[in-house]
């Protein structure tokens, strides 16, 4: 007990030490690297997930082709899909983007379609009855009842990121991996706690974002029912 408080008390006095908020190696800079990385991945995650996400639950044609390419999404496994790009493309950042997107396209696809595609088709017919175009009736009626898991989607899939974003390290990248990489070759424990520390903060704050954000964008209704489902 007494180790592990005097490793919670170095591990503060690192993430509270003056050093540690400057320069190229401070949490600031790494901070931003970890946060380009994540947020340019669920860019792409997002483009990708919602366009066929809302065109598959909106036509219904695709189910099985979604299912099946989101559940071999989910089986690759990131550091490997990482490295393999390493080989193929060289160092760079692309790899690391293609495997975080690569992580956070399933869970924003499949609850998009599954939003989407939930809407009861007594209210489609209702929107087409009254001159509803297709695309009107999938941004005015379907979107916004999908609402709730579409950001359900793209809460999970940013939690993700963020929490596996730390893989940029490993091939001689930056962000708050590098703590980490950089703590188990030198021992470091304190370095490598400190980063993780950073990491598991960084991720409750996205899910709070998350939270405030579909109470601000969610009606009052369809966050019942969303919490009933």
């Amino acid at each position: 007990m007494n180790d592990f408080l005097n490793q919670m008390e170095l591990v503060g006095d690192w993430l509270t030490s003056s050093a540690q908020w400057h320069g190229d190696e401070g949490i600031p800079q790494r901070l931003l690297e970890h946060l380009t990385y994540s947020g340019l991945s669920l860019l792409f995650a997002a483009l990708i997930g919602l366009t066929f996400g809302l065109l598959v639950g909106h036509t219904g044609r695709g189910a099985f082709a979604v299912a099946t390419v989101a559940n071999l999404a989910r089986a690759i496994p990131t550091f490997g899909l990482v490295v393999l790009v390493v080989t193929l493309a060289g160092l760079s950042t692309a790899p690391v983007l293609v495997a975080l997107t690569a992580l956070a396209v399933p869970p924003i696809l499949i609850n998009t379609f599954e939003g989407v595609r939930g809407v009861d088709p007594a209210t489609r017919d209702a929107a087409r009855g009254v001159g509803m175009t297709e695309w009107e009736i999938l941004i005015r009626v379907e979107v916004p009842m999908a609402l709730p898991l579409i950001l359900l989607g793209l809460r999970v899939a940013a939690i993700q990121v963020v929490a596996t974003a730390t893989v940029a390290a490993y091939p001689g990248l930056g962000g708050l991996g590098r703590y980490i990489v950089d703590g188990l070759s030198r021992n470091d424990y304190e370095l490598v706690i400190g980063g993780s520390t950073v990491v598991v903060v960084l991720a409750l704050v996205v899910q709070v974002v998350f939270t405030a954000l579909r109470r601000v964008v969610v009606s009052p209704g369809l966050r019942v029912s969303a919490s009933k489902s």
